[in-house]
């Protein structure tokens, strides 16, 4: 008999040095949480951003809906929603009982584009109001399930800006809330090009929790993408990983904003567009840089928004060709917004931006759509899925597709938690509640191969 080549005392120290590569790798590519994570960030003004304000929106959103598509067959036909007459019945009840019930999961209190350049003083008090209703959502537990702040950039002439807006914000929601912060809450820094930005910001969070009282590492940080030298640095290297290394471990989401990156790009407004090419470079460089490492990724906003171009008043109502006119320009708006939100979520992107209440129904109509759509297939997969996983042969306790098996589990734990599927179409997939409840694939396959086991042995 010939004898093997290895020499098992090599062939060990070799197996430990590919075992201690592996275990850096994971530690630096974890994959996703099974967490919740939003569909969607609402930005709007900070002046105008109130306590409970979200159910506000979602009456607005409720009253477009019932202007502009009264019914599931004329929404369904204002965004060629695919499927049958049952599916846009389905979709469009449970975006109803959505904007009833959680119409923003996500929001931000803009002091960017959304708010522009005012006097330090209005500033100041806008900064300190945001930071009071903040404690009062929190006492009264009527803010989104996240949010947080978008401050202006680190450039030269804004920076003492942004550091003050955050100062006044975050004294005020400490002094009312005796050093409590909001679940998820997040400051959302934009423009950024340099880890030196990154830094800085985490720099005075840490500074002002420490001052305030609020626990160290509390607040995360939230980066915006929009600028070339953010994807590629002067060596022409990615610059992304970088940016969040910076950050020293609060990074946890990155947006991406499509029109000032587009024309830092030297691209002309005219177009400048979601789906413009260089954008899509953006989108997959973001990706690529940061799949596997639980930094959660946005894309960006539609910018025309579904408002008529009429108004009317008490005394003068408007006129059929009004309100037609006002159904056409809103519709146009919703589809483009829709087939928007559609190419994120086919291209892997499962957030982006509302700039307007109006927008809602189509949000959510668009995920819907996008869940349901694959529900069938998703649960047989899963369904196969579990049942190959819990009898194979293990090793080292993992098994090798663990990391499929827990994207099939986020699917639906996805849909689920954004009104788009229900826990039983969950279970149809051949899961239990308890299962489900427990979000972790690997926690489900050793379970079932414990049971299995037991039964052997029984």
């Amino acid at each position: 008999m010939r004898s093997l080549l290895l020499d098992p005392a090599r062939l060990a120290e070799i197996e430990r040095q590919v075992a201690a590569a592996n275990q850096r790798f994971t530690t630096l590519y974890p994959g996703d949480p099974p967490e919740r994570r939003p569909v969607h960030s609402v930005y709007g003004g900070a002046h105008l951003f109130k306590a409970g304000g979200q159910h506000r929106l979602g009456q607005i959103a409720l009253a477009s809906l019932d202007a502009y598509a009264p019914d599931p067959l004329t929404f369904a036909e204002a965004l060629a929603l695919p499927g049958d007459a049952r599916l846009a019945q389905t979709i469009y009840e449970r975006v109803r009982a959505k904007l009833h019930s959680e119409p923003v999961e996500d929001q931000r209190a803009d002091f960017e584009d959304g708010y522009g350049y005012r006097a330090d003083a209005e500033e100041d008090a806008h900064a300190t109001t945001v930071g009071e209703q903040l404690a009062l959502g929190l006492a009264e537990q009527t803010l989104p399930p996240f949010v947080g702040i978008r401050i202006k950039s680190f450039a030269d002439e804004s920076f003492v800006r942004a550091a003050r807006t955050l100062d006044h914000v975050l004294a005020a929601l400490a002094a009312r809330s005796g050093g409590a912060v909001p679940p998820h809450f997040v400051v959302t820094l934009p423009k950024v090009s340099l880890p030196e930005h990154v830094a800085a910001l985490a720099t005075l969070l840490t500074t002002i929790e420490h001052a305030s009282g609020i626990a160290a590492g509390t607040i995360a940080i939230d980066l915006m993408i929009e600028t070339p030298q953010a994807i590629v640095n002067q060596r022409g290297e990615s610059n992304l990983r970088r940016l969040v290394d910076a950050g020293d471990g609060r990074v946890m989401s990155i947006a991406f904003g499509t029109y000032d990156y587009t024309a830092a790009c030297a691209i002309t407004a005219r177009y400048q567009a979601h789906d413009h090419p260089a954008a899509d470079f953006a989108r997959a460089a973001i990706q690529a840089a940061l799949a596997g490492t639980g930094i959660a990724i946005s894309d960006s906003v539609t910018t025309i928004m579904p408002i008529g171009p009429h108004r009317s008043s008490s005394s003068q109502p408007l006129s059929e060709l009004q309100l037609a006119e006002n159904r056409a320009v809103v519709q146009q708006a919703w589809k483009i917004h829709y087939d928007n939100i559609t190419r994120s979520l086919q291209h892997g992107y499962y957030q982006s931006w509302d700039l307007h209440p109006a927008q809602l129904p189509v949000r959510y109509a668009a995920v819907y759509a996008f869940f349901l759509g694959q529900l069938g297939d998703a649960a047989q997969r899963l369904h196969a899925f579990l049942a190959r996983a819990s009898q194979a042969t293990l090793v080292g306790n993992l098994f090798d597709d663990a990391a499929t098996g827990q994207g099939l589990l986020n699917f639906f734990l996805r849909g689920i938690a954004c009104g788009a599927l229900t826990e039983a179409e969950a279970l149809a997939a051949g899961i239990t509640l308890d299962e489900l409840h427990s979000r972790s694939f690997m926690q489900i396959v050793a379970a079932r191969r414990g049971d299995r086991a037991a039964g052997d042995t029984a």
